[in-house]
């Protein structure tokens, strides 16, 4: 059986033919190749082909190189594909205008075979890396929601408190890249839940002690299940799963960290968390309002939560407000992982 050609595909517009020649020459031994010699062909090919990379003249007849190149930026479907323009112009002004139509490089001509070589390497490297990311993303989600789902969830939990806590992670001072990562890593704080028995787990009436103890080694068995990492998202995972449970004066599990001993994402997971746990109506409970859950926060602060964090927190409810009203209990239930990044 013939195995599917998995190079990078790569389209080149250009309306000189011996442009175009010159960069198969260039290109063809690593990568496919597409060819169109004006702007409407170019957009034609890249939405019916998807191409991984559009190497892009600037100056040709009918539409120019950076009208193409918005044109691609406008629609959804080719939005992502990186731009490089291939062109005789030189002036910084000429840069410019193609960084602001969207492009993410300029290689000017007459071209350097190794230059467009490493150009399109680097830019096709940076593509796999964002691919990966998002692949390892939804990864995490769909494990955080399994965890939900058999927890008798909706699985819109884990979205609203991972919101929730990045609201609270800005607040608090961390950097948008900080709290997105927050944001990502929030929805793995009960993947240990997989590993508790149905009887206990989905049990309707109190745990007894030998139960309980089965139930708190969830967060264990979640920072077992997410693993060991120098660094990353998938290591604040693990500092989640591992210390929401902690509480604020030390009579949490399972360590019975205190303070600042607890990690500031387990102190804000923590507040998120229990929030949402409370505003929500759930078989074996209704949903407390929100001015009783706040109250909650506040009677605990200190002794279930960080006082400061609260008091932030408290601060934020437009913000969480709106999270709560966008992902209500009753939107759809079958929620497509990927949306808790949105």
């Amino acid at each position: 059986m013939n195995q599917p050609n998995t190079r990078p595909l790569i389209l080149a517009v250009d309306d000189e033919a011996t442009n175009l020649q010159l960069l198969r020459q260039i290109l063809q031994d690593h990568y496919r190749l597409l060819f169109a010699k004006d702007g409407a062909r170019a957009l034609e090919l890249a939405r019916q082909e998807q191409p991984d990379l559009v190497l892009l003249d600037v100056m040709m007849p009918g539409m120019s190189g950076y009208e193409v190149c918005a044109a691609l930026k406008a629609n959804p479907a080719t939005a992502s594909v990186p731009v490089i323009f291939v062109t005789a112009l030189t002036e910084t002004d000429d840069e410019v205008e193609g960084f602001e139509a969207g492009a993410v490089d300029y290689i000017t001509k007459p071209v350097s075979p190794p230059v467009v070589r490493a150009r399109v390497r680097t830019h096709l490297s940076l593509v796999r890396m964002e691919e990966l990311r998002a692949s390892r993303l939804e990864i995490v989600q769909r494990l955080g929601l399994a965890a939900e789902y058999k927890d008798n969830e909706t699985g819109l939990h884990v979205i609203r408190m991972s919101h929730f806590s990045r609201i609270l992670g800005i607040a608090a001072g961390m950097t948008e890249l900080e709290a997105d990562d927050l944001l990502h890593a929030a929805p793995m704080h009960d993947v240990g839940k997989i590993g508790i028995p149905d009887r206990i787990l989905q049990k309707p009436g109190p745990l007894d002690a030998d139960e309980w103890k089965i139930m708190q080694s969830h967060v264990t068995i979640g920072a077992e299940i997410i693993g060991e990492h120098a660094g990353g998202m998938l290591a604040l995972a693990r500092s989640i799963a591992l210390t929401h449970h902690e509480k604020y004066d030390g009579s949490g599990y399972p360590h019975g960290l205190k303070g600042d001993q607890i990690p500031l994402v387990g102190r804000i997971t923590a507040i998120a968390d229990v929030f949402d746990a409370l505003t929500s109506e759930r078989p074996y409970k209704k949903a407390w309002s929100e001015d009783e859950a706040l109250n909650f926060l506040h009677e605990q602060k200190g002794r279930h939560f960080d006082p400061q964090l609260v008091d932030l927190f408290a601060k934020q409810m437009p913000a969480i407000r709106e999270i709560r009203l966008r992902w209500a209990e009753t939107a759809q239930a079958q929620v497509e992982p990927a949306q808790a990044a949105a």
